[in-house]
């Protein structure tokens, strides 16, 4: 009898303390004037990182954070920190990001959503940002496991987080009715962009290889709060880009040339293929076309859908689809059940960047063009700093 006491006591105790918790984190999301909710599918780090510089740039103080490739914490001055995680990732680390921007009296909060259970997306926006601006950037094919499998399903995963009678910004093009209907529901103006509105001169000012979508839905939030666009662009360039953004390096070795683009970030085929469309039509590849696909165990259903892909639209275009990273086997089949030749299809494995840089150097003659998807997880990052180390 005196254990269930106890146990009850333990029980209010921790009713009390959470109701208080909870009063309290309501007073402090509600001390921070603007608070920028970002989610969908593809770009969302990338846009969280340049609505916070456009913001900074344009005198609102804020605090931003990414989840990313790797989350961080964005100051008021533009300076990076390291999010330190004692586990994996959790939604209650949002509070203690909204308990810090509190405590800075900053004038925004910009927040990269980090939840994909629907029930998450739904306790993540409606009880802690409580946001005064939603952004969507995309709707596109992923994490069915959690999810769904159609896009509409996602679709209505991604919806949990549209703030109610405020603004929602978004680049959809796919489905974009879809998204109308659903911020209707709750009193919300959508407010749709398109990249067409930002021109290749002022994508020239960037350092690395940035999406014009990914500016326009930004500049346009940046616009939305009384940002000037050259001020808020001129933020925006000077931002730091996140790690697993397209970037671009040239490595000169035995005569050889090798052009490296990281598109691991781009990890499902939609994305995969606007990237190499983007690379395609607006750079231009050099030599012999790779495409070296990383694949981690816990996500070979993306290893599955990025072969599909390759054999299916990108076969014709390509002399090698280069496998690396864990059970390539598995994917190895999968290809070649796609379409993809034995004579274009080679299985690396799970090796050291040295060794993939060699089987590539083996595949060229003179020059040869690389465009890494997949993930950035398992030997991706390390490949990546492989490559960025020995470029010209």
């Amino acid at each position: 009898m005196y254990s269930f006491y106890l146990l009850l006591v333990i029980i209010i105790i921790a009713a009390i303390a959470g109701t208080i918790e909870f009063y309290l984190h309501q007073k402090r999301i509600g001390s921070i004037p603007v608070r920028i909710h970002i989610n969908g599918t593809r770009g969302k780090s990338s846009v969280t990182r340049l609505i916070g510089a456009g913001l900074r740039a344009g005198g609102i103080s804020n605090v931003t954070k990414v989840t990313g490739t790797f989350p961080r914490l964005i100051l008021e001055d533009g300076t990076e920190t390291h999010i330190y995680r004692k586990a994996s990732a959790n939604i209650i680390e949002q509070l203690a990001i909204v308990r810090f921007a509190a405590r800075r009296k900053v004038k925004a909060l910009v927040m990269e959503c980090m939840a994909l259970q629907p029930q998450y997306q739904t306790i993540t926006e409606h009880k802690m940002i409580h946001s005064t601006i939603g952004v969507m950037t995309n709707i596109r094919i992923d994490h069915t496991d959690v999810m769904g499998h159609t896009l509409n399903e996602i679709a209505d995963t991604l919806g949990r987080t549209i703030p109610r009678n405020r603004d929602l910004f978004t680049s959809e093009n796919v489905i974009p009715e879809k998204v109308t209907r659903m911020a209707e529901k709750w009193n919300t103006k959508t407010h749709f962009t398109c990249p067409e509105s930002v021109s290749f001169d002022e994508m020239k000012g960037f350092s690395y290889i940035e999406h014009r979508e990914n500016v326009a839905l930004a500049l346009a939030v940046c616009n939305h709060l009384g940002i000037d666009r050259k001020t808020a662009l001129k933020g925006m360039y000077e931002a730091i880009p996140d790690e697993g953004v397209l970037s671009r390096h040239k490595v000169l070795a035995f005569q050889k040339e090798l052009v490296f683009y990281n598109a691991f970030a781009a990890n499902d085929p939609d994305s995969t293929l606007l990237v190499w469309k983007k690379i395609r039509d607006e750079i231009g590849f050099e030599g012999n076309r790779i495409i070296l696909l990383n694949t981690r165990q816990d996500r070979l259903y993306r290893a599955q859908q990025l072969a599909e892909m390759v054999g299916h639209k990108l076969i014709d275009e390509i002399e090698y689809l280069m496998l690396i990273g864990q059970s390539v086997d598995v994917v190895e089949h999968l290809a070649h059940g796609y379409g993809v030749p034995a004579n274009k299809l080679i299985s690396i494995g799970w090796t050291t960047p040295e060794k993939v840089f060699e089987a590539i150097l083996s595949k060229t003659e003179k020059i040869s063009t690389i465009v890494a998807v997949g993930n950035m997880g398992g030997m991706g990052a390390q490949t990546v700093e492989f490559f960025k180390h020995r470029s010209n």
